[in-house]
């Protein structure tokens, strides 16, 4: 399995307007996603060994290179430039020529910048064919406008919140981090995706104390 790699930040949580939301995800929250959400939620791993992924809020590939283990192909994006790589913005009404010229992309797997959440779900939704899988603070299934204008016209497939914290640090990955901050995997049929294989009922789906199992020294090197 294949990544490319295309580097930078995000956009923001609770900082100035205008300030870069630079929240690496720790690699074993993204093997999360596979192992205990997407696996047993309606695909399998032979499938998704096919398939193409584009993770467009890629910062410094923490949540590429985990995605790589198990997708075809992981293409990375960023609006920010950490590394010697293909900028986008992917809220721009256009594709980079590297996502054009594959197949899909199925999947779009991402970390979104707070502020700009609701953005990136609608714009990944017009995109992704298989499915879309967003990493948010739990905090953001809060809000009315947010429900009208998301969460009512688009229901997620699958709900599924960590039991244990993901600590996230501005600007870098620590191991030894701590955090008082929830966080939940939002996950969205795509659009080619049969609705016959999927409930219509949002799922809540609990993602079990693993990062024990998931965790791995390399991720930090």
């Amino acid at each position: 399995m294949t990544s490319v790699n295309t580097y930078a930040t995000r956009a923001q949580r609770s900082e100035a307007h205008d300030s870069l939301d630079f929240f690496p995800t720790p690699p074993w929250a993204t093997r999360a996603l596979i192992e205990h959400v997407l696996v047993g939620g309606g695909w399998r791993k032979d499938q998704l060994a096919e398939h193409v992924c584009w993770e467009p809020a890629c910062g410094a590939d923490h949540m590429v290179n985990p995605l790589a283990e198990y997708f075809a192909e992981v293409i990375g994006t960023d609006v920010h430039d950490h590394g010697p790589a293909l900028l986008h913005d992917f809220l721009m009404p256009f594709l980079p020529p590297i996502v054009k010229a594959r197949p899909g992309p199925h999947w779009i797997i991402t970390n979104p910048p707070f502020r700009l959440g609701q953005q990136f779900i609608l714009r990944a939704l017009e995109i992704a064919s298989e499915g879309v899988c967003m990493l948010v603070r739990t905090q953001f299934l809060e809000g009315i406008q947010r429900h009208q204008e998301l969460f009512l016209p688009h229901p997620p497939l699958m709900v599924a919140p960590f039991v244990e914290r993901v600590p996230m640090v501005k600007g870098r990955l620590d191991r030894g981090a701590s955090t008082a901050t929830a966080y939940a995997w939002l996950v969205w049929a795509g659009r080619r995706a049969s609705p016959k294989r999927f409930s219509t009922d949002t799922k809540l789906r609990w993602i079990p104390a693993c990062r024990r199992a998931l965790e791995r020294d390399e991720d930090y090197t």
